[in-house]
């Protein structure tokens, strides 16, 4: 069971639940120390203070914050928990959302919640289920590490999970990343649809959604060990410029479709359909000559 990594209680009105935070991932990266390679000596990192030019243990080691070159105000563990706000030693929830109205890009880091005890088994197991059956989540603040945060709470297998969340002023407007304006026709939003179709998956488990970086990286380093030659590298598709987009979705679903057995024959997807365009054609005529004077100056959407 993975260490408790801070405990406190859910205020959710008047009703609180003693809870546990524990991390609800890990992770399975390869990671590396730095070597001197003359003689493969381990580089490490020592703590020096600049005034002193001694190295300091950790127990000498404390916050600052430097107010100006020549003044620091040292703040201390011990006032970051005491700090004089509800949520230092709970989680308070404020409010309850739709999850679609949350922009995933405000969504972070998760940790699992567990009840404290015997005393917080009923009150959690409510929060839960009325979690459930209203098919919302809960938008909460809390206090961890020096600062308030804002935070996501839902429910997974049974079990509430915590998700860390950005503050609406953390998060770049995208004004300035707007495409220039182009059109695309209906026949190739049909043809992009089709890919993604071709595409769609139930879940996310299977051989594609597999870390190779890890597993290319292992095995380098098993035939590095075994002074074995190294594993070649394929080579890498040379990305072409994109002339007929249909012609390249089509060929994004063929190649789609044998990749997974399935048959290519495709080569009838996202043609017009005539009569279809026939029975618009009037209809279009008619909106072009009405719009024809109101043409817009090609302003950019409003931002988010």
């Amino acid at each position: 069971m993975p260490r408790t990594i801070w405990s406190g209680a859910i205020s959710f009105g008047l009703v609180t639940v003693p809870i546990n935070v524990v991390s609800a991932t890990e992770d399975h990266s390869i990671r590396f120390h730095q070597y001197h390679l003359e003689d493969m000596g381990r580089v490490r990192v020592r703590k020096v203070c600049e005034l002193e030019d001694r190295e300091v243990s950790q127990d000498e080691i404390g916050k600052g914050y430097e107010l100006t070159k020549t003044q620091v105000i040292p703040i201390t563990d011990e006032e970051l928990r005491s700090l004089p706000l509800p949520t230092a030693k709970a989680i308070e929830i404020d409010a309850f959302v739709p999850l679609r109205s949350v922009d995933p890009l405000r969504i972070g880091e998760g940790y699992y919640l567990q009840p404290s005890g015997q005393v917080a088994a009923k009150p959690y197991k409510l929060l839960v289920q009325a979690l459930g059956r209203s098919s919302k989540v809960a938008v909460a603040k809390y206090a961890w590490s020096g600062r308030e945060r804002l935070g996501l709470l839902r429910v997974r297998e049974g079990v509430l999970v915590l998700h860390s969340m950005r503050w609406p002023d953390e998060i770049r407007s995208p004004e300035e990343l707007y495409p220039p304006a182009v059109d695309v026709s209906e026949e190739e939003i049909e043809g992009a649809l089709a890919l993604m179709d071709t595409m769609s998956r139930d879940g996310l488990e299977g051989e594609e959604f597999r870390d190779q970086y890890t597993e290319a990286l292992a095995r380098i380093i098993e035939a590095k060990r075994e002074h074995e030659p190294l594993p070649e590298a394929p080579e890498p598709e040379e990305p072409g410029q994109v002339l007929d987009l249909m012609a390249a979705l089509n060929a994004s679903v063929e190649r789609a479709k044998a990749s997974r057995g399935e048959s290519a024959e495709v080569h009838e997807l996202a043609k017009p359909k005539k009569k279809a365009a026939a029975q618009r054609q009037p209809a279009e005529k008619a909106v072009a000559k009405k719009t024809t004077v109101k043409k817009t100056s090609g302003r950019r959407p409003r931002s988010a």
